[in-house]
C-alpha cells in the first residue's frame, strides 16, 4: 500500500450540507458520509452531478447519522455501482432507512407532479432516485456497535464514537494505511434531554469537524419551555388549537417529551396531542425500542407519557384534525413548515386568531416558518394567500446541536490535541469562526477547506 492517503472534501465544504468525505490510498477508498445537498438551488444542483469519483471505485462507506444531509444520496450512489457495505450504529440504520424511503417517496412524487403540471425544463421530469433505489441501498445496510474498532481489511479500520446528536449519531475515527482522521459528524450538546451524552473523542492527529453553530452560543435554558407552557394554556383557555411544526426525526420525539413533562407536572392541562406525520410515528416506534434497550439517557423518565396521545396515520385522520372538536395540540411535520402535512393544518388554523403556532427550531430564509418567524400578516400556500391572524410563539430550547463552546470543549477532551483541525459543515462565517476560535484556544493549524479540495494525511 502506497503511503501517500488523500482526503477530499466532496461535500460539507462551503456549506452546512452534502457531507461526503473521501478517504484515498490510491489502493483503497473510504467515503465517509453521502449525504444530499440541500437549501440553495445552486447547491441542490449538484445532487445531479456525477459522483466525482466512480462509485464502484468506493470500497467502503461509513456513516455518522441519519439526516439527509448526511445519508441522502446513498440510493444514488447503490443505483450508480457502489457494490460495498454502508456501515452504522443500530440506531442510525433504523432511522436511515425511515428518512431514505420517505426521501424516495418525495422524489418520486414530485417527478410526476412536475410532468403532470408540465413545470419542468426536463422531458420527461425523473426523481433524483427512486423507492427501488432506496430499498436497494438499505439492503447494503451493516450495524456497527459503539467503541468497537472495525477492521475493514486492508490496514483499514473504524471506530464509531457516541456523538450525542440524535439516536445512533457516531463521530467516527477512520484509519487507512497509516493515516488516521477523526470525523465529528454532527456534535450534540453536552446534555441531551433524552439521549446518552456524547463521549468524549478518541485522539487523531487530523481531525474533521462541523461548525453548523461555529459562530453561536446557546443560552443554556433549563429546558423548562416556559414560553412553550404558556402558549398552550392561553390557547386552551381561548379554545383554540396549538398546532406545532417539527421534524419527524428527533425534533417530535423531544416535543413529545416535553410536552410529557408540563402535564406531569401540571403546567398545562391533560388535553389531547395528536402526532400527525406518518415519518414522526415511525421513528417514535424507533425511539420507544431504544428506550427498551436501555440506550437512552440512563435515569430518564418515561421517554413519552401522555395520556391522550394519538396517531393520525391517514389522509382522513389528518384531514379531520384541520377542524378539530376541543381544544389540542397538534405536533406535525415539517419543521420549517415548508411541505407535509403541517402545511395544510397551517390553511386552516392561521386565520383564527384563538389558535396558536410554536415554533420549535431555527427556521431557513424563504420557508414559511421563517415568514411566521418574521410576523408576516400572510402566507402562500396552494396557489392563494393566507391571513395569519394566530398567535405566533417560538420556543428556542430545542437545540441539539453543540454551540461554538461546546465544539472546543469536545476537541479539549482528547488525551493530546490534534496536529490540525479542517472545519467543515457550516455556513462560511460559522466556518472561519470556529477556525479562529481552534487556532487561540486549541493551539493547532485550523483549515476551512474549499468544496472538492484534496489534502494529504501524514
Amino acid at each position: 500500500m502506497s503511503d501517500a492517503v488523500s482526503l477530499t472534501f466532496l461535500g460539507g465544504a462551503g456549506t452546512v450540507t452534502g457531507s461526503r468525505f473521501l478517504i484515498d490510498s490510491g489502493d483503497r477508498r473510504l467515503l465517509v458520509d453521502c449525504g444530499l445537498y440541500q437549501g440553495e438551488r445552486r447547491w441542490r444542483r449538484k445532487n445531479w452531478d456525477p459522483f466525482p469519483v466512480p462509485p464502484r471505485t468506493i470500497d467502503d462507506v461509513v456513516l455518522t447519522h441519519c439526516h439527509l444531509d448526511h445519508c441522502g444520496f446513498l440510493p444514488a450512489l447503490v443505483r450508480d455501482g457502489y457494490e460495498g457495505s454502508i456501515r452504522m450504529t443500530e440506531g442510525t440504520a433504523a432511522l436511515t432507512a425511515i428518512v431514505l424511503r420517505d426521501s424516495a417517496n418525495l422524489q418520486e412524487r414530485d417527478a410526476d407532479l412536475a410532468r403532470s403540471g408540465g413545470w419542468s425544463r426536463h422531458d420527461p421530469p425523473l426523481p433524483l432516485y427512486t423507492v427501488a433505489d432506496a430499498e436497494r441501498a438499505i439492503g447494503r445496510f451493516a450495524t456497527v456497535p459503539f467503541d468497537v474498532d472495525l477492521d475493514l481489511g486492508a490496514g483499514s479500520a473504524v471506530r464509531l464514537v457516541r456523538a450525542g446528536h440524535v439516536l445512533g449519531s457516531a463521530s467516527v475515527l477512520a484509519r487507512v494505511g497509516p493515516a488516521q482522521v477523526l470525523f465529528s459528524g454532527d456534535l450534540g450538546r453536552t446534555e441531551h434531554p433524552v439521549l446518552r451524552p456524547r463521549a468524549d473523542p478518541p485522539s487523531a492527529r487530523a481531525v474533521v469537524i462541523e461548525s453548523t453553530y461555529g459562530d453561536r452560543e446557546h443560552h443554556d435554558p433549563p429546558r423548562s419551555h416556559a414560553a412553550f407552557a404558556d402558549a398552550v394554556r392561553r390557547t386552551i383557555r381561548r379554545g383554540g388549537v396549538v398546532l406545532v411544526p417539527a421534524f419527524a426525526v428527533d425534533r417530535t420525539e423531544l416535543v413529545l417529551h416535553a410536552l410529557s413533562g408540563m402535564v406531569r407536572d401540571g403546567r398545562i392541562p391533560p388535553v389531547p396531542v395528536f402526532v400527525d406525520s406518518p415519518m414522526a410515528l415511525a421513528a417514535l416506534e424507533v425511539y420507544d425500542r431504544a428506550e427498551v434497550a436501555g440506550e437512552l439517557r440512563p435515569g430518564l423518565a418515561k421517554f413519552v407519557d401522555l395520556p391522550s396521545l394519538h396517531a393520525a396515520r391517514t389522509p382522513e385522520e389528518s384531514m379531520a384534525l384541520n377542524s378539530p372538536r376541543q381544544p389540542c395540540i397538534i405536533v406535525s411535520a415539517s419543521g420549517m413548515a415548508s411541505g407535509g402535512r403541517v402545511v395544510h393544518h397551517l390553511r386552516h388554523l392561521l386565520p383564527d386568531r384563538r389558535n396558536c403556532v410554536v415554533l420549535t427550531g431555527y427556521q431557513a430564509i424563504g420557508t414559511r416558518g421563517r415568514m411566521l418567524h418574521d410576523g408576516a400578516h400572510e402566507v402562500k400556500m396552494m396557489g392563494r394567500y393566507i391571513p395569519v391572524k394566530a398567535e405566533i410563539v417560538e420556543d428556542q430550547e430545542f437545540s441539539v446541536h453543540a454551540d461554538a463552546s461546546e465544539l472546543i470543549d469536545w476537541l479539549g477532551r482528547m488525551s493530546e490535541p490534534p496536529e490540525v483541525v479542517y472545519v467543515v459543515h457550516g455556513e462560511a462565517h460559522a466556518s472561519a469562526a470556529l477556525a479562529d476560535r481552534v487556532r487561540d484556544e486549541v493551539g493547532c493549524l485550523a483549515v476551512v477547506p474549499r468544496p472538492g479540495e484534496k489534502v494529504l494525511l501524514d
